[in-house]
């Protein structure tokens, strides 16, 4: 079993894992409650399923990029667990997880979106915004970035390919992103349950953090500005 733990956005949510998909779920999008709640769900989980830490056979993290303090205090209480119970841990990057839950939503069709791209979007603060582009089986076709978008910034993809846009980040994109085939998934929301794929493959593949130095991926030194008053470029 692997226990999973995301907190890059205002939600706070942890899932326990095994090879079979998802055992148990906890999770709160009340604001600013990651330091209050993310010990109390862990502890809930293991008391609900009979298990302590040492039971596990690893401990997973949403590594970012997202919310400064939300990933610091993840990734915090996620190495707390991997040294305690001497279990490795193992960091995902936000925006594939965010990817696996899109996929198994209402929003993806197997037949008609095996061309389309993928878009996890997450707010980045001001008019920035961090996002990736995917393929329908997972590989990564743009890598992560923090930009402002604006009405050019999708304008190397053919209007006939569809793109779906997901995560806080795309709400306030909405209105700058003028093209064909462009689908939102407005009510999309992050979970630790989106996790589970990733971080099976990850564990079959002994792909794990040391635990000493491992720091949230936080985008930072790839923040840039421009003289912008918004994102709608008013």
């Amino acid at each position: 079993m692997i226990i999973c733990l995301e907190t890059a956005t205002n939600l706070c949510s942890v899932a326990l894992c095994d090879s079979a998909g998802v055992i148990s779920l906890r999770e709160s999008d009340e604001s600013k409650s990651h330091a209050s709640q993310l010990t109390i769900f862990i502890e809930e989980i293991f008391h609900d399923n009979g298990i302590r830490a040492s039971d596990l056979e690893a401990v997973a993290v949403s590594k970012g990029p997202g919310s400064y303090t939300g990933l610091r205090i993840g990734v915090s209480v996620a190495k707390g667990l991997a040294y305690g119970a001497s279990i490795p841990l193992i960091g995902v990057e936000t925006t594939l997880s965010m990817f696996w839950g899109i996929i198994t939503s209402r929003y993806y069709n197997s037949e008609s979106d095996a061309n389309s791209l993928f878009c996890p979007m997450l707010d980045a603060r001001r008019m920035e915004v961090y996002y990736a582009l995917y393929d329908s089986n997972g590989n990564k076709k743009k890598q992560i970035s923090a930009e402002i978008i604006t009405h050019e910034t999708f304008m190397n993809i053919p209007d006939s390919q569809k793109i779906i846009f997901f995560g806080d980040g795309a709400v306030k994109c909405k209105e700058v992103i003028n093209r064909k085939n462009a689908i939102f998934a407005e009510d999309y929301m992050i979970s630790a349950s989106y996790m589970h794929k990733p971080v099976l493959q990850a564990f079959k593949n002994r792909c794990f953090e040391d635990v000493a130095y491992f720091e949230p991926f936080y985008l930072k030194d790839f923040i840039t500005s421009k003289p912008r008053k918004n994102i709608l470029g008013k």
